[in-house]
This record gives C-alpha cells, sequence and structure tokens, in this order.
C-alpha cells in the first residue's frame, strides 16, 4: 500500500464544501463604507486640501535618504506588488487548486478581479493624470492634469487584490482569517515601500488601499456571471471531446471477388462439358445447364465478361502415335506372340 505524497495525490480529495461568499448586510456596509473613504480621498486631492500638504511634507522628508541601510531590501519588497510577478505566482498557486477541486472558478475569480481592478484604477489613473514626487513642479501643488499616472497607486491596488484573492477563495474560517492578516501585512508594507522610494505620493497609498479593498468587496456581484462562464467553457471542452471521439478511422469497403468461370477442361469431359457448350451456344452463363446456381451467380455479376470456350480436348486414350511396323494389341489380324518354351516357327 502506497504511503507516499503521491498516493495521495492520486485519490485527488475534493474539499468537504466550498461556500461562495455572499454580499450580506455587513459586506455591503463595509463595501459603502471604502466607497465613502475613496471619494473623500479624491476629494481632498482635487481642492488641494491638507492632504497635498501632508504628501509634500513626507515628499521633502525623503525616508530613503533617512534610513538607507533598508533601499536594497524594500527595492526587492516591491516586487511583491507588481502585476506580472504577483499574478503568475498566485495564478499558479489556484492553477493547481483548480485541477485538485476539479473546479475552474479559482482562476476565473482572479481573472475577473484583475479585469475589474485594471479598469478602475486605470480609468482613474488617466483620467486625473497626476504626477509623481519625482516629476512634481510646484511645491503645494496637487500636480493633477499633468499627463501622469500614478494616482492611485497600481502596486498598492495590486498587492492587495492579488493577495487578497487567496483570502476571499478560501475553503474554511480559519484560512481565510490568517491569510486576510497575511495580505493585509503585505499590501500595507507594498504602499508603506513606494512612499519611501519615492515613486509614489501618501495619498497614491490611500486610494490604492481603497481601490483593492473595493473590488474584493464586490466580487459577490460577479459569482453568477463566473458561474456561467464555468458551465460554458467545460460544456465547450466536452463538445471538443466529443467531436474528437467521433473522427475514428473509417474501415475500408469488403473487396467482392468474382465467382470463377468453370471451363470445360476443369469440368472434365462428359456431360459437365457438354452443358458448358450446350450453355455457350444459347447465350447463357457457362455452368447454367451444369449447375443450377452458376446462372444465378451469373446474372449477379453482369459486370464479368464470359471467357471465350477453347477446343475441347483429345478422347481418353493412349497419345502415342501409331507405329507403321507394329499393328494394334487388340487386332485380330497377324501372328501371335511366341510362347516360351513353344515350338518356333520356319
Amino acid at each position: 500500500m502506497r504511503t507516499d505524497i503521491f498516493a495521495r495525490l492520486d485519490r485527488e480529495p475534493e474539499p468537504p464544501k466550498i461556500e461562495t461568499p455572499r454580499m450580506s448586510r455587513h459586506r455591503i456596509a463595509l463595501f459603502g463604507g471604502t466607497l465613502a473613504f475613496y471619494l473623500a480621498i479624491v476629494v481632498a486631492v482635487l481642492v488641494s486640501s491638507w492632504l497635498v500638504a501632508l504628501d509634500w511634507k513626507v515628499m521633502l522628508f525623503r525616508p530613503y535618504q533617512q534610513w538607507p541601510e533598508l533601499h536594497a531590501f524594500l527595492d526587492y519588497y516591491v516586487v511583491l506588488g507588481q502585476r506580472g510577478p504577483t499574478a503568475v505566482m498566485v495564478a499558479s498557486w489556484l492553477g493547481w487548486r483548480s485541477w485538485r477541486q476539479h473546479t475552474l472558478r479559482p482562476l476565473l475569480t482572479l481573472g475577473a478581479s484583475l479585469l475589474l481592478l485594471n479598469l478602475s484604477v486605470g480609468a482613474v489613473k488617466l483620467g486625473l493624470g497626476r504626477l509623481g514626487p519625482h516629476y512634481a513642479t510646484q511645491i503645494g501643488s496637487a500636480e493633477l492634469f499633468a499627463g501622469g499616472d500614478i494616482f492611485p497607486s497600481g502596486h498598492t491596488a495590486n498587492a492587495v487584490v492579488t493577495w487578497g484573492i487567496l483570502a476571499y477563495l478560501a475553503t474554511t474560517p480559519r484560512a481565510r482569517r490568517y491569510l486576510s492578516a497575511v495580505s493585509a501585512f503585505v499590501s500595507l508594507g507594498v504602499g508603506l515601500t513606494t512612499v519611501y522610494i519615492g515613486t509614489h505620493w501618501l495619498s497614491d497609498v490611500l486610494l490604492g488601499w481603497a481601490a483593492g479593498l473595493l473590488i474584493l468587496l464586490a466580487l459577490p456581484w460577479f459569482e453568477p456571471l463566473i458561474t456561467r462562464t464555468e458551465v460554458w467553457i467545460l460544456s465547450v471542452r466536452e463538445q471538443w471531446r466529443n467531436r474528437r471521439g467521433l473522427r475514428e478511422p473509417v474501415p475500408p469497403a469488403p473487396v467482392t471477388t468474382p465467382e470463377p468461370v468453370l471451363l470445360p477442361q476443369a469440368l472434365g469431359g462428359g456431360a459437365a462439358a457438354e452443358g458448358v457448350q450446350e450453355a455457350a451456344s444459347t447465350g447463357q452463363a457457362p455452368g447454367a445447364a451444369g449447375h443450377p446456381g452458376a446462372a444465378t451467380r451469373a446474372r449477379a455479376h453482369p459486370a464479368h465478361p464470359v471467357r471465350p470456350e477453347r477446343t475441347p480436348p483429345a478422347p481418353a486414350g493412349s497419345r502415342r502415335p501409331p507405329h507403321a511396323d507394329r499393328s494394334p494389341r487388340n487386332s485380330s489380324a497377324g501372328p501371335s506372340r511366341p510362347v516360351a518354351g513353344g515350338p518356333v516357327a520356319p
């Protein structure tokens, strides 16, 4: 009996129960509060309020100069918020889960969340056009509508969604609590790292946290669409498999061998040969007179022509040519052969 890890993988146990999150009152309240916070940040930046002044104070403080020993480590840590590497890592894990649980829901949920993130965050980035701290032109200005694309912070929002989707798809409450804590720690660290490096304002990070959290809270509204998409993909796969199964090699059609035509030589003369000759003179198929089934076979194969008859063989008997000096053995004429021991004729 196999007890290693491969034996456990062969069984492919499915989880006891996969609960799909729903838009409960608690979740709707969180969504409403996060949306209000999101709008408040946008308005505060648009009117150049105290939040913009705080952005400039943090930027002029230059954290990367205050703690330079952290710079080497945080340059690598911020990669946890980049879209490409994090999407590959999380998609690999969710792909393994999809294979183990025989469902496409984890991968489809990740795809839907990333699509919503790119659409919402990208639209606000391009619409407001805020410049980053390294490209700021006027102290105290919000640097809006100047062709930038940093508000909200894409690294921060992507960290919230990519790592938070693991907690969203957790199958047990305990795993959901642990994964929520891990995703919160990673996303907070990524946001503060962008402020430390100087690539984002503090308000960019605040809006990035809110944008990512809004995506996670709104995912239950898209669960019916995810389910329909999964059903459609599985039905297309089954149709493709069925088409592949029907394309089997067609066996060749059987080749019918025509019946042989009996010749007089094969019949050995006699009544059978006379029947063949009579059938040939009357226009019937050879063998029709000798065997009733031959005529039926000849009619069944009208495409085969009747072979011409040959000259009948010589009658049975000796084929040795006659000798001029000898007489036939059975002839009564001529002297008989002498008997041994008898008198010799003069």
